[in-house]
């Protein structure tokens, strides 16, 4: 972390001038933030990372904690494909690229289906805050707080969190052509498990992407306007 130093005050100054808004629009940020990390990931399409930081601007411009990584999960692609990035925001490098699961009532191969309904085992889509680690039934595991009501905002109730399985790994795909799928939670292979959590911990943020048209339109941290949310409860975003 960027701590008591020169350096690291300069590096959380640098991070908040790429995110903040630019005048006149919520939702714009910093190209040169955008051109680091697509340069560093790029095979991830420049428009789902677009939309990843359009929505950490508008959740930072509304009172969310400065996040110093940021995960973005492209549920457009097939799950035999690394479809999770995360990126660290103070250097623009890109910490890990891995598989990523979906819910068994998303879809097979590819995730079409998603739902804030508990009990759907449909993944959820938008964004979130990654908040406390544990230990449960699936080993190290991290509790995520969807920030957007009616679309993922019931994560915490559901029990969607990220955590190994033994069924993400690159012997499935092998094997089967795709994946395992979970009960809506973003599983990862038990081998990286360790370094996500660790590295999204206490409050970084997530970013799930689909292209539906209707979250498109509606999102409130997709379509920001200054100094709030539109039709978003605030509330939530201080979750921890």
């Amino acid at each position: 972390m960027l701590k008591n130093t020169i350096a690291g005050r300069f590096g959380l100054v640098l991070i908040a001038a790429l995110f903040l808004p630019t005048q006149g629009s919520a939702t714009s940020f910093d190209n040169t933030l955008l051109a680091r990390l697509s340069g560093a990931a790029p095979k991830l399409n420049v428009e789902v990372l677009q939309q990843a930081l359009k929505a950490s601007s508008c959740a930072v411009s509304n009172g969310v904690e400065m996040p110093e990584r940021l995960a973005v999960i492209d549920f457009s692609l097939p799950s035999s494909e690394e479809r999770l990035w995360i990126f660290d925001l103070a250097s623009g490098k890109l910490v890990l690229r891995d598989l990523v699961a979906h819910g068994k009532n998303s879809g097979n191969l590819e995730s079409t289906a998603f739902s804030n309904i508990e009990g759907s085992h449909q993944s959820s889509i938008g964004l979130f805050k990654a908040s406390e680690s544990y230990r449960g039934k699936h080993g190290y595991s991290l509790r995520l707080d969807g920030l957007e009501p009616g679309i993922n905002d019931l994560a915490r109730q559901r029990a969607i969190v990220i955590h190994g399985a033994d069924y993400v790994n690159d012997s499935w795909v092998r094997d089967y052509g795709r994946i395992g799928r979970s009960h809506g939670c973003p599983a990862v292979d038990q081998q990286v498990i360790q370094q996500v959590v660790d590295n999204l911990k206490g409050g970084q943020l997530v970013f799930k992407y689909y292209p539906d048209q209707k979250w498109l339109q509606s999102s409130g941290y997709l379509n920001c306007e200054t100094g709030q949310i539109a039709g978003v409860d605030k509330s939530g975003l201080d979750n921890s």
